[in-house]
């Protein structure tokens, strides 16, 4: 299989335009056409796993955090991360990341997959993300209602008009347009040298703004003009279903001991870092798989009633 399937795949989940804007995920090393028949996956690309690739017979490596996270002047060698990058580049290794854009999808996604592990209900994202929509607008002649419906319907299908978890979402109306032909033209409808006027629905779905020149394209297949009128209004509106973060519920209440013991138990580790506790028992818990620090006033906008508090000190091990 190709990288660039591959790649194509990853992206498909997880969208480089979902990350954040400090980090560097998507294809660090590496060539597109590049043939690739295994795949070591990590946490971390260190030199260890790079190592491990070139004995297992690795063309990829995907990692979740980026091995390169700014850029580099020099490659010598005098870091880790430069031996790693020299180390795959002269073994043909591609590396591949998936950090922020990862964390940030809620269905799927890594908060969400530690969600499910500790047992939490009624999920929702805690940090919704926004500026991430368009409204995509589109004409039609209105005297034709199969094209207006043909042309909704495949926005429907390319993944137009969502709303958190309800689908097929567009706002439809009523209108007048005109244009004059030149004489290049071939248009569907009118004559040309002349202005003329038609009566057109106006169908309005919201769009990811990295699938809009998509979604359009497949419009054109099916739409009768021969210029497509269409608009890609960026709107700031926040999408639910899109940002870091996770709050959930236990499904009963529990004393913060044991908790703390459910979830070593249900993470599978021997044991977990926490700062003080200050609550005897709690129930609702906000997720972030990464540090996490800058959730403080947003998990208490949820009421969470924390396991820890805000208080940053050497955490204990439990």
């Amino acid at each position: 299989m190709k990288l660039r399937e591959i790649t194509r795949i990853l992206e498909q989940t997880a969208p480089l335009s979902y990350q954040e804007s400090y980090d560097n995920s998507g294809l660090i090393t590496g060539n597109n056409h590049q043939e690739i028949s295994k795949v070591l996956l990590c946490l971390d690309c260190i030199e260890s796993v790079v190592d491990e690739a070139i004995e297992k017979g690795c063309e990829l490596i995907i990692a979740h955090h980026p091995i390169v996270f700014s850029g580099l002047k020099k490659l010598n060698g005098k870091n880790y991360i430069e031996r790693v990058i020299i180390k795959a580049i002269k073994n043909d290794i591609a590396i591949y990341a998936c950090h922020t854009n990862l964390d940030n999808v809620s269905k799927n996604g890594v908060n969400q997959k530690i969600a499910q592990k500790m047992g939490l209900e009624n999920i929702r994202v805690l940090s919704p993300m926004a500026n991430r929509m368009s409204k995509l607008v589109v004409y039609c002649p209105s005297d034709k209602p199969e094209v207006v419906e043909r042309v909704r319907e495949n926005l429907f299908a390319n993944g137009a008009g969502h709303i958190s978890d309800y689908s097929n979402c567009s706002f439809n109306s009523e209108g007048k347009g005109s244009f004059l032909p030149g004489e290049s033209t071939n248009p569907a409808y009118g004559e040309k040298g002349k202005t003329n006027f038609m009566n057109e629905t106006k169908i309005e779905v919201l769009v990811m703004n990295q699938e809009a020149n998509r979604i359009v394209a497949e419009v054109n297949k099916v739409h009768p003009y021969e210029e497509v009128a269409y608009e890609i209004i960026p709107i700031a509106n926040t999408n639910s279903q899109l940002g870091t973060g996770i709050v959930g519920e236990l499904k009963e209440e529990m004393e913060s001991n044991k908790f703390l013991s459910h979830l070593k138990s249900a993470m599978k580790t021997d044991c977990i870092r926490h700062t003080h506790i200050h609550t005897k028992k709690v129930k609702k818990i906000a997720v972030c798989g990464g540090s996490g620090s800058f959730f403080a006033g947003g998990c208490q906008g949820a009421r969470r009633r924390c396991v820890c508090d805000r208080r940053l000190q050497i955490p204990p091990v439990f």
